[in-house]
């Protein structure tokens, strides 16, 4: 394992400069919602317990997620998405309120629910929580072509003021591979760095600056078994660069770390950062791709920004339910460890 300390000046550098950049972020919007419940009894009913109401808090999921934790890095960011008029809508929306973010991009349609994925947790006094079941809360239809169009038309009037759009496509519809290539096509994205997550249809974005999958995203996109297999990796990952035209890909990998891909170098292998003893990895994505969007709008390598986004990721799943990373969180990340890569 290979440490490179004077590598953490220039990302801290690159941290500070946060605040001087602007990131649209074109997403699937999602209310997570958690109940919190003390253990009772077992019912009668069923083999099931039964759970006193302690308590209940919704944050921002999804693509709401990502913007939530650009905000908390210090970043200027555009929301630009949809939510239904219906409770989670308006608690999502008063969340990027009272953080300062600025909603104009945020659409409210009455045709259309908004997503929320409810975790129910149950634990004793003073012991940790469990999720015991989740339920998900979908629309039964995507956006309509009214809200397709309203979605583009912000999208564009946000991409002139921003350094990098940042799509976070979770198949609901409001970041579709249509508009963004629209953008493309009409020349819209010359300026701005393009970094794609998408869950289910990742090749179908084309021309993108980077993208953000996850190893058994890219499997699935591929057809193919990676497992521990080095070389497997490396193939893949230059197989995705080439169909997507990409000029960097992060693969990240849950406690093997994550592999960063540029066009022109290669590949860099990153070990995780801090213990692989995790508390919870949900949102751990959306905090991956903010942390390595932002980064490259300030004009880092791929390298730079996957060790950065590696930092975020290994702080982030050491705290429970769907969580942010501060600047000061990554500065202090920095003091503690320097960079690191696996030879191979």
């Amino acid at each position: 394992m290979t440490k490179h300390p004077k590598e953490a000046d220039r990302l801290r550098k690159i941290v500070d400069a946060f605040p001087k950049i602007t990131v649209t972020v074109l997403g699937d919007l999602v209310a997570d919602e958690f109940i919190f419940g003390e253990i009772s009894r077992v019912s009668r009913e069923a083999p099931v317990l039964i759970l006193k109401h302690r308590d209940r808090t919704v944050l921002p999921g999804g693509g709401a997620n990502a913007i939530n934790n650009l905000a908390d890095l210090g970043v200027n960011v555009l929301p630009v998405g949809v939510v239904g008029d219906d409770e989670p809508g308006r608690l999502l929306v008063k969340y990027l309120r009272h953080k300062r973010i600025a909603v104009s991009g945020v659409l409210k349609d009455k045709s259309y629910s908004t997503v929320t994925k409810t975790r129910i947790l149950a634990g004793m006094t003073h012991t940790a929580r469990q999720q015991v079941v989740r339920v998900d809360r979908e629309p039964q239809v995507p956006p309509n072509q009214h809200l397709t169009r309203e979605l583009y038309l912000a999208a564009r009037e946000y991409i002139h003021a921003s350094d990098a759009l940042l799509v976070s496509d979770y198949g609901y519809g409001a970041a579709t591979p249509a508009i963004v290539n629209t953008l493309r096509k009409k020349g819209k994205l010359r300026t701005v760095s393009l970094v794609i997550d998408s869950r289910y249809r990742l090749l179908q974005y084309s021309g993108a600056t980077a993208a953000t999958p996850n190893e058994p995203e890219v499997e699935e996109a591929l057809g193919i078994r990676i497992g521990q297999n080095w070389e497997k990796l490396v193939a893949a990952g230059e197989q995705v660069m080439a169909l997507m035209k990409l000029q960097s890909l992060l693969i990240t990998r849950g406690r093997d770390g994550m592999v960063a891909f540029n066009h022109r170098h290669k590949p860099v292998d990153i070990p995780i950062f801090g213990p692989d003893q995790v508390a919870d990895v949900t949102g751990a994505g959306d905090t991956v791709i903010a942390a390595f969007t932002a980064a490259l709008a300030t004009g880092a390598t791929t390298e730079e920004a996957a060790q950065l986004a590696n930092y975020a990721g290994g702080i982030v799943v050491m705290k429970r339910g769907t969580a942010t990373v501060s600047r000061e969180e990554l500065l202090h990340a920095l003091e503690q460890a320097p960079p690191t890569t696996r030879p191979h």
